[in-house]
């Protein structure tokens, strides 16, 4: 019986690459976003209306927070678009893999080798102090009782999943 041969079409790479996009990480951020602005609002409008403990300092470190997450939202996004742009065979391998499909395949191919640029040893050091930043700003936040617990905690991961949101929009759209 002959096999039949399929090629891989940079058109059909691009769908699937853009396919990743959308279904992991642009519907993640925007859930996810939406979740930590609500528990935001809500944990910031208790601590003005029970606590009375809402001052300006509160506003201006919340804010901060929130800018620390959309500064690194911002800088994880223009990571990954570089990925997305200059290659798309690694998203597009992450969507089958994620899919399912190929599954002797996919463990037999490895992704190290698919994305190769330089800075690449860089990046795990990047994540490590991006999350560093977010607890670190989170925790002197508290550390100074300007803001409660649980607003200082995700306020900076709401900031950090809108931008991711708003910065794919434009790019997926």
């Amino acid at each position: 019986m002959p096999k039949l041969v399929t090629f891989n079409h940079p058109d059909q790479v691009s769908l699937q690459a853009r396919e990743y996009v959308r279904t992991y990480i642009l519907f993640p951020s925007g859930i996810i976003g939406l979740i930590c602005m609500v528990g935001v609002v809500g944990g910031l409008g208790y601590q003005l209306l029970s606590a009375d403990s809402y001052t300006w300092d509160t506003f201006y470190y919340s804010s901060g927070l929130l800018v620390a997450g959309i500064i690194l939202g911002i800088g994880q996004t223009s990571y990954h678009r570089y990925l997305y742009k200059a290659f798309p065979e690694a998203l597009a391998a992450r969507m089958k893999l994620a899919a399912g499909k190929q599954k002797s395949k996919a463990k037999k191919e490895s992704m190290g080798d698919v994305i190769d640029h330089p800075g690449r040893s860089l990046i795990p050091v990047a994540y490590l102090v991006g999350i560093v930043v977010l607890v670190g700003g989170s925790t002197m936040a508290i550390t100074y009782g300007q803001v409660a617990p649980f607003p200082a905690f995700i306020t900076p991961w709401a900031g950090f999943y809108w931008a991711k949101l708003f910065l794919w929009r434009r790019v997926i759209l």
